[in-house]
């Protein structure tokens, strides 16, 4: 008796960046309702190392900054206030969708020095040297070619000016986030990223954002680790926060039908439990890095 023929797996599919970004674009316009909604935590969770972004970007009353990947637009409006109206602000974003909240935020506040448009941050469509900072708040990891934003965003600075980053640290100090990331890959049976690949901490080992801003033609690089743990009500409130929101987690779980995506989110949303205590409620871990390099 012969033996069966053994079947390997096929292997995964080359990665695509243009598809990647059309997709992840649409992801954000789906997405864009629900991300605006959770401004105010963005806000307690996010701000402080924003302002420490700010602060190593050298972002002053009367500058003119670059805010690339801006989301809904919340850093935006710290930018803002930070420039004042002798300075502006113009917010970018794959997304036109998400922008429209961005603007509207702004227009809100009473910010007429805020301007938005829809751009691809790997290809700016701006005029060398016109900006005296450039920043981006967790936006840099889920760019396909990490290396031309950086190369874009210094091509835009004037001589002298600065680019500062907030990327993730490693998967084990931000387990509010690699915890779900690693349930949702096992059910959706897909295998590591691949080195070089997008996704939540291609930057986040050691030293591997100085390398990339050194690599882009900065100068002075540096990095910090800023501890931002991410403080909800409850682990169901962190379950509803990451499943309205986080489009990277419905991008994988894309394959799976209804059923087998409820599976995979009632172990995300079992899994953070581990995270709640009895007097302070939901505590995730979330560790930062915020880099910064100057042209």
């Amino acid at each position: 008796m012969t033996n069966p023929p053994v079947t390997k797996p096929s292997a995964p599919a080359p990665f695509d960046p243009a598809q990647y970004k059309q997709t992840t674009g649409k992801q954000w316009d789906d997405a864009a309702g629900a991300w605006h909604a959770w401004a105010p935590t963005l806000r307690s969770w996010l701000g402080p190392a924003t302002v420490r972004m700010l602060d190593l970007a050298s972002v002053a009353p009367g500058c003119r900054v670059l805010d690339v990947a801006a989301g809904a637009g919340d850093q935006t409006l710290q930018i803002a206030e930070r420039v004042g109206p002798g300075g502006s602000v113009l917010a970018t974003d794959i997304s036109e969708e998400i922008l429209i909240h961005a603007a509207a935020e702004a227009r809100r506040a009473g910010y007429t020095h805020v301007s938005t448009r829809a751009m691809d941050g790997e290809n700016l469509a701006l005029d060398d040297a016109s900006f005296d900072a450039v920043v981006s708040r967790v936006g840099l990891i889920y760019f396909p070619d990490q290396q031309r934003a950086l190369t874009e965003m210094r091509r835009v600075l004037v001589p002298g000016g600065r680019v500062a980053a907030i990327v993730y640290s490693t998967p084990d100090k931000n387990g509010f986030f690699s915890v779900p990331v690693s349930i949702i890959r096992r059910h959706a049976k897909l295998g590591p990223p691949a080195p070089g690949q997008p996704g939540p901490f291609s930057l986040g080992a050691p030293g591997v954002i100085e390398d990339a801003f050194r690599k882009a033609g900065f100068r002075d690089v540096r990095a910090e680790r800023i501890e931002a743990p991410l403080r909800l009500e409850s682990a169901a409130t962190c379950l509803r926060f990451e499943k309205e929101s986080f489009g990277a987690l419905h991008q994988m779980l894309g394959s799976l039908d209804a059923s087998a995506r409820d599976a995979a989110w009632l172990e995300v949303g079992r899994a953070l439990e581990e995270f709640e205590r009895p007097a302070e409620g939901f505590v995730g871990p979330c560790e930062l890095v915020v880099a910064v390099g100057t042209k």
